[in-house]
């Protein structure tokens, strides 16, 4: 699965959940967009759009769902309930805030284990070089740059991460640069860098930023 992704761009098709781009049908016809032009993998939040697209494409699926949980920070994968609602759907890859802050469900190495029961591969979203050894040793097959940005301790770098790319040579397995990748030179530079593959998201697929961007830049923004 690994070797069909590298080198190769992912692109992540989510949508803000009050966007009309937020409906099943949508979001696997984005992914069939995405899929026709060379994307290697997309990235798909919830089981519904996961299903959805499951049904649409043949390049692989990498699945996560959002669930916020009172009193914990992570909410990506952050449980085995998770996991079995994106396994269920089709998803070729789960992925998982691989994080090292207090979490709601098992621990890193008990939800990677979870993941491989059912078949799938476990792909770490990391915010730095701790989380990408600790979900490594544990047994993730990707570790990705998902986080950096987004914890407390990681707000403030810029992004796309590339130190954090170079740093997780280190850990000796395949890495994803994702967040902040805005332009073709970013794709580049994140290779460079030392990244297996790359993802994509708001720059091709959030139409509802996009276009706000641009409007905000016109004289009389609505």
């Amino acid at each position: 699965m690994r070797e069909r992704l590298a080198g190769g761009l992912v692109v992540s098709v989510q949508a803000e959940a009050d966007s009309l781009l937020n409906t099943p049908e949508t979001i696997a016809l984005l992914a069939r967009v995405a899929e026709r032009n060379g994307a290697r993998a997309v990235r798909i939040e919830g089981a519904a759009r996961i299903g959805a697209v499951r049904r649409a494409v043949r390049i692989p699926i990498i699945g996560i769902v959002k669930r916020s949980y009172p009193g914990f920070a992570p909410y990506i994968t952050a449980t085995e309930r998770e996991v079995a609602e994106i396994a269920a759907a089709g998803a070729d890859i789960i992925a998982f805030d691989a994080t090292l802050r207090p979490r709601p469900g098992p621990s890193i190495a008990a939800l990677i284990a979870s993941i491989h029961r059912r078949g799938a591969l476990p792909m770490a979203d990391c915010a730095d070089l701790a989380d990408a050894r600790s979900a490594a040793r544990d047994g993730a097959a990707i570790v990705a740059t998902t986080l950096c940005g987004y914890t407390e301790a990681s707000k403030g770098t810029v992004l796309p991460a590339l130190d954090l790319v170079r740093a997780m040579r280190v850990a000796e397995t395949f890495i994803v640069c994702e967040g902040g990748v805005a332009s073709p030179g970013d794709v580049r530079d994140a290779f460079a860098a030392g990244a297996d593959a790359v993802v994509v998201g708001t720059a091709i697929t959030n139409v509802d930023v996009l276009v706000g961007r641009f409007v905000r830049a016109t004289p009389k923004p609505t």
